[in-house]
């Protein structure tokens, strides 16, 4: 911790990159572990990768709704101790950007400004008829979900032009926004720290882009062991909200 606390404390761009890890600590299960989605018991008969991908949306969206929310959306999770801790970072101007695999929004909600969100935004919905944009409430509220028949369901629909509603996250078959890659390539190859906490790093391409990184200090902190252990400067298998908080 007191080569951590040196690492940061030296450093004035840092960038931190973040998976599912970062925010199981405020509840919000990830993927791959032995409690995560990806080995849940399948209520519906699919794979979770099934079920979220771009031809399950457009074919059945409200199989697609059904199960995004009851396991992808967690309105209540609040920021945990590594959200707040980066957030403080930033603000003494030592952490330069948050580049994050997650799509919960917790770290805007724990202040942090500079966020390339790879996958996208359950926060940001749109019409994908009119364009007309939604925040996380509207596609949880009963009253403007309904399917094609007017009954009420799981799909929300645009109180513009009754078009259908869509999250702004990637689904699986989708790539990812040119924008916000280009952004995170450019803040991990300037900084001259990266931390990287909470991944497995064997989400691709998101976990490739830590290879543009030519900085100082390489920190890894992940409850597992990485592909990249041996290449980190400072490794830190422990829970990254513990180990953050040090920083509060």
């Amino acid at each position: 911790m007191k080569e951590l606390e040196r690492i940061v404390y030296s450093s004035s761009n840092i960038v931190f990159f973040g998976g599912a890890g970062v925010s199981t600590e405020s509840g919000i299960p990830d993927f791959r572990s032995e409690a995560g989605l990806y080995k849940a018991k399948l209520e519906y008969g699919r794979s979770p990768e099934s079920i979220i991908s771009h031809s399950s949306f457009m074919s059945d969206p409200e199989l697609f709704y059904a199960y995004y929310k009851g396991n992808m959306v967690f309105p209540d999770a609040e920021p945990n101790s590594a959200h707040l801790a980066l957030a403080k970072l930033e603000d003494e101007g030592r952490l330069k950007a948050v580049v994050t695999q997650n799509i919960d929004g917790l770290h805007q909600a724990a202040g942090s400004k500079l966020v390339y969100e790879l996958h996208g935004s359950v926060r940001r919905n749109y019409c994908m008829s009119c364009g007309a944009k939604f925040g996380l409430d509207y596609i949880l509220d009963p009253d403007k979900c309904t399917d094609k028949n007017g009954e009420q369901a799981h799909t929300p629909r645009c109180n513009v032009c009754g078009g259908l509603v869509r999250p702004d996250v990637v689904l699986y078959e989708e790539p990812l926004d040119e924008d916000v890659t280009r952004g995170a390539v450019k803040a991990i190859s300037e900084a001259d720290a990266l931390i990287i906490g909470g991944t497995s790093l064997v989400v691709y391409p998101a976990a490739s882009y830590i290879g543009y990184f030519r900085g100082d200090h390489l920190v890894l902190i992940n409850k597992s062991k990485t592909s990249y252990d041996s290449k980190a400067e400072l490794v830190l298998h422990e829970p990254i909200g513990e180990v953050l908080s040090i920083f509060l």
